[in-house]
């Protein structure tokens, strides 16, 4: 993506929460092997691989354990095991149905 100039951004990084996302034993096992949350996790590795992450949150204990992620860093062997959790599939929407495509597509914004 660079040599195009774009950034790849994570603009839902922990998969709104769904799919047991919180509760994958993976990421809570490498989370307390760093006395981290998962959500820490999850945004630790986007950090890692350079991808922009933008999560959401109302509350501001959240917040801040959202920002409290640059003091430490995973482990190639940690980064392997997570990405070993892809399954190619959005735990959002399905990005490669036509259906929700078009519906995205036709979404506007009026101010």
């Amino acid at each position: 993506m660079r040599e195009y100039g774009v950034q790849h951004e994570s603009w839902g990084p922990l998969a709104e929460g769904g799919q047991g996302f919180f509760d994958d034993p993976v990421l809570a096992g490498i989370a307390r092997a760093h006395d981290r949350s998962v959500a820490q996790i999850a945004l630790r590795r986007l950090i890692q691989r350079e991808i922009v992450v933008i999560p959401k949150s109302v509350r501001p204990a959240r917040m801040a354990e959202n920002l409290d992620v640059f003091d430490f860093r995973l482990t190639d062997d940690e980064m392997t095991r997570i990405a070993g959790l892809d399954t190619g599939r959005s735990h959002i929407f399905d990005h490669h149905d036509p259906e929700k495509v078009t519906w995205l597509g036709g979404v506007r914004f009026d101010t």
